[in-house]
């Protein structure tokens, strides 16, 4: 009978395999657990099975995660009157090797798909829900387009992260919600799927972005759902008019808008701080949350004073990345700061100890 911690364990296991985290940085098992046949079965039926999941990491990736596993459990079994390696696991591996498998190179270049889980936790602590949002991303750092925007970044992991919270859940639930530079829509979908908006746009400045957005929403069987997430292409700097905004967004003014991974380059900040007024334009009690890896603080720092003379409340909110060893999901590199904002207008009256 295998124990309970061990369940949670693989759960975190196959969470890390379906995000593509390098294999070696997988959280394995002990090699005398991995062998226990029952947890060969769970493992073959829940990160190798075909015909169980239609959005399987790449053959590259399998193959490499299994051959690691294999070379675990050879090194386990000292017995094999006793122990055996599974038939299921070994007809997966020569399958894979029997295919025509990409190189690592070309592997890298391929969109595949990506699973991220938002995990929360029921009464007793235990998973309850692992409010999974599912991609096809381009995993080279710019894509053959020349865009950042078809892979999901730190940033935005963490501001799902706080979103999926309790403290996150109130800002968003029952509102309408708007997200700029959305990239792959990851945000927008989880609004959608697990957060209760009454309504998403996801909008980015690249026409090829947003039309990834809208295969990733089919992913998620948005596209026909109650909450359905639009899409737009809408560059920053540009007017906004609140008599056209139902037409052009199908969706009335915001009440919410969310964004990650925005401040990078300091010559777009001009053009974002002037879209983030136009929105406060439409609606004095919109509510902004930003989150940014720091990776300039000089950049950064052009960001806040912009937004300061523009007479916006700035207020850091307390939610920082857990340790990358302790992350049960989704799981992202926490060696560069990365810190959310709360911006609002400044007569906004803000709760000192909301956050």
């Amino acid at each position: 009978m295998v124990a309970q911690d061990i369940w949670a364990q693989l759960a975190t296991f196959r969470r890390q395999y379906f995000q593509l985290v390098n294999p070696s940085q997988l959280r394995w098992l002990d090699d005398s657990t991995l062998k226990d046949p029952e947890v060969q079965s769970w493992i073959y039926h829940h990160l190798f099975h075909i015909e169980e999941h239609s959005t399987l990491p790449p053959d590259r990736y399998r193959l490499r995660v299994l051959k690691i596993l294999i070379s675990k459990l050879e090194k386990a079994i000292d017995e094999p009157e006793e122990d055996a390696i599974s038939d299921d696991l070994m007809e997966a591996l020569s399958s894979i090797l029997g295919s025509n498998v990409m190189s690592e190179s070309e592997s890298a270049q391929q969109k595949a798909y990506v699973t991220y889980a938002f995990p929360d936790q029921d009464a007793d602590g235990g998973t309850a829900n692992d409010n999974s949002v599912t991609l096809l991303e381009s995993r080279s750092v710019i894509s053959s387009s020349g865009t950042t925007g078809l892979r999901t970044w730190e940033a935005a992991l963490l501001l799902g992260q706080f979103l999926i919270s309790d403290r996150g859940k109130t800002i968003v639930h029952g509102k309408r919600v708007f997200e700029l530079g959305a990239g792959t829509g990851m945000l927008s979908i989880l609004c959608a799927k697990h957060l209760g908006v009454s309504g998403i746009v996801s909008t980015d400045g690249d026409e090829a972005v947003v039309d990834a957005i809208k295969t990733n929403i089919f992913l998620n069987k948005l596209d026909a759902s109650q909450t359905a997430v639009k899409t737009a292409a809408l560059r920053w700097g540009r007017p906004l008019s609140s008599r056209t905004f139902l037409e052009d967004y199908g969706m009335d003014v915001p009440e919410v808008l969310v964004g990650a991974d925005l401040t990078y380059d300091s010559t777009i900040v001009p053009a974002l701080v002037s879209s983030m007024r136009e929105f406060f334009e439409l609606n004095a009690a919109l509510q902004i949350l930003v989150a940014a890896t720091i990776r300039n603080e000089q950049t950064f720092e052009t960001f806040l004073n912009a937004c300061r003379r523009n007479r916006f409340t700035l207020q850091q909110i307390d939610f920082a990345p857990l340790p990358e060893s302790v992350q049960d999901g989704p799981f992202y590199p926490t060696a560069t700061p990365i810190q959310i904002w709360r911006i609002t207008r400044a007569h906004t009256t803000l709760d000192p100890f909301a956050f």
